[in-house]
């Protein structure tokens, strides 16, 4: 009985320090407080179509691992799909587009078109938009291929490096497969990325 009695006073002794631990807030640790994180890099661009007219914005947000794309064009847009890229030079400025280069597609690391390719994608691969019947297309896609700005290794492919890049969309869809641009067609519509 002794024995039992001593237990229990040697609980309520731990017991009563651990409470007195817990209701002197002068030796506990502040908690630690959380910080934001950065705001991430943007970049908000027109659409324009080979007469330089204005159909809608770009806008191009960094993330850890690629870029986010969001397209929202007003009008313009012949319905239906339609291939859309990224291209090696920030230039809009010929009525084809042309000045825009090819797909981004550094030769160090050069690889063939198409997301369903074994050997592919390229780097300015990106999956097909859509036009409604009134010429109108949205959509939000994420590209790991690129980065918006230069990051730590050599061969990221960055859009927005000395000679900027271009978001072309063509004027037909993508078949992801076929060389060199998956049968996309023409280039209808051109955003500079800088």
């Amino acid at each position: 009985m002794k024995l039992l009695l001593s237990s229990v006073a040697i609980i309520s002794l731990i017991g009563a320090q651990a409470l007195a631990q817990v209701h002197d807030h002068t030796s506990m640790a502040a908690p630690a407080v959380a910080t934001a994180p950065a705001a991430p890099s943007a970049s908000t661009t027109p659409i324009r179509l080979a007469d330089g007219s204005s159909i809608g914005t770009l806008s191009l947000t960094a993330a850890p691992t690629g870029v986010l794309l969001q397209v929202d064009i007003t009008k313009g847009l012949t319905p239906g799909w339609h291939g859309m890229h990224f291209h090696q030079t920030g230039d809009c400025s010929d009525s084809k587009f042309m000045t825009s280069g090819g797909h981004m597609n550094h030769a160090e690391s050069k690889r063939p078109h198409g997301l369903l390719n074994p050997a592919g994608p390229d780097f300015g691969d990106m999956v097909n938009l859509y036009a409604a019947a009134d010429g109108s297309a949205h959509g939000q896609v994420f590209s790991n291929y690129v980065r918006l700005d230069k990051g730590t290794l050599q061969t990221e492919q960055v859009l927005r490096d000395a000679d900027g890049s271009a978001l072309v969309i063509h004027a037909n869809p993508d078949d992801h497969i076929s060389q060199p641009i998956g049968g996309a067609g023409g280039r209808i519509a051109c955003a500079v990325i800088k």
